[in-house]
């Protein structure tokens, strides 16, 4: 029964990637097609029914004019991004890559955990930060990366490290990473895009249609340019939380209890769970690469949550292997902090 929903999670993740992509160059039309008719009906004298119509007319065969473009600059967009998104990733990320060499023991790790399956190893990128967190990425064999925390690493014992980086191999099999990748890509190109057609209004330029050259300077400016910056930038704004709502929380779960099956230790991965909670924040970190993380507990009051809660996490984990919640040992300077209180179970 895992088997079949796995499947059809990986299926899904391939669909909704290829939905996005081809997505793109449509939803650059339609913000330009609002930029236009925003702009040209703020440079309207008279307003009416006809002259509203008349100005959506208008602002959609201009932008028809800009077609070509939208196509070439979102193949530019792709192919950059598919050549230079792990470099991209890791300066937003702060992640340097190591060697065998360096961390000899995480690599033992993950070589075995790889070998068990018959997969070809991901490379290692740490980030110097003590919070505990880790993320995968990547878009195909060769680029596939691990990244961990200098935090996760030296915090966690082996056993629960071992979990960590499992499911982050999970995200990998699951081709999670594939989809995550895509949507940052695609909330990058929605920002660069209204920066550009902010600077386009701002600084000028002009199309065929009468109510976009020439006419009265004052009617574009001020005010206008205002409202239409701030337009363009919500719609930006909106899609890029549609696209969040998109990636589906599951994914953990079952991240989650591929980690399990992999290292057969249901333990392990709940403590490991249990330490990372409320200690995952890493400091200048995008929110969209945070949303890739093994923990994202920053959303807007509980709003938008890219994971589901650590909480839940733990209980599934426990329900699906019969095994119980266990408490963690005080081997630390203060006692670690659980994501509930299991004394009032």
């Amino acid at each position: 029964m895992r088997a079949v929903g796995l499947t059809t999670h990986i299926q899904s993740n391939l669909f909704k990637s290829a939905l996005l992509l081809a997505g793109y160059p449509f939803l650059l039309f339609f913000m330009l097609w609002l930029f236009l008719f925003f702009w040209g009906y703020f440079s309207v004298p008279v307003r009416g029914d006809s002259a509203i119509y008349e100005v959506a007319n208008a602002a959609f065969y201009s932008s028809l004019d800009y077609l070509v473009y939208i196509f070439a600059f979102c193949a530019i967009w792709f192919t950059i991004a598919y050549f230079f998104h792990s470099k991209m990733i890791r300066a937003a990320a702060g992640s340097i890559p190591i060697t065998r060499k360096q961390y000899p023991k995480i690599y033992n790790m993950l070589e075995n955990l790889c070998i068990s399956r018959g997969l070809p190893m991901p490379k290692f990128e740490i980030i110097d930060s003590p919070a505990l967190n880790a993320f995968a990425s990547g878009l195909n064999e060769k680029n596939y990366t691990i990244t961990l925390t200098r935090g996760i690493v030296e915090t966690l014992p082996d056993d629960e490290l071992e979990a960590v980086i499992a499911h982050e191999l999970t995200h990998i099999i699951n081709r999670d990473v594939k989809l995550l990748v895509v949507s940052i890509i695609f909330v990058g190109m929605i920002s660069f895009f209204a920066q550009m057609l902010f600077r386009i209004l701002v600084y000028g330029g002009g199309t065929s249609h009468r109510y976009y050259r020439g006419g009265n300077k004052n009617n574009r400016g001020g005010g206008a340019i205002f409202i239409i910056a701030l337009i363009v930038l919500a719609i930006g704004y909106i899609f890029a939380i549609l696209i969040r709502f998109a990636l589906s929380r599951k994914r953990e779960f079952l991240a989650d209890a591929g980690a399990v099956e992999l290292t057969k230790n249901p333990e392990a991965m709940m403590r490991a769970l249990m330490r990372i909670s409320g200690q995952d924040k890493i400091e200048d970190m995008p929110d969209e690469i945070q949303q890739m993380c093994i923990e994202n507990s920053h959303n807007f009051m509980g709003l938008f949550a890219t994971h589901p809660s650590i909480e839940d996490r733990i209980k599934t984990i426990s329900k699906m292997t019969n095994s119980p919640v266990p408490r963690l040992s005080v081997n630390l300077k203060r006692a670690p902090r659980s994501p509930w209180d299991i004394s009032r179970k």
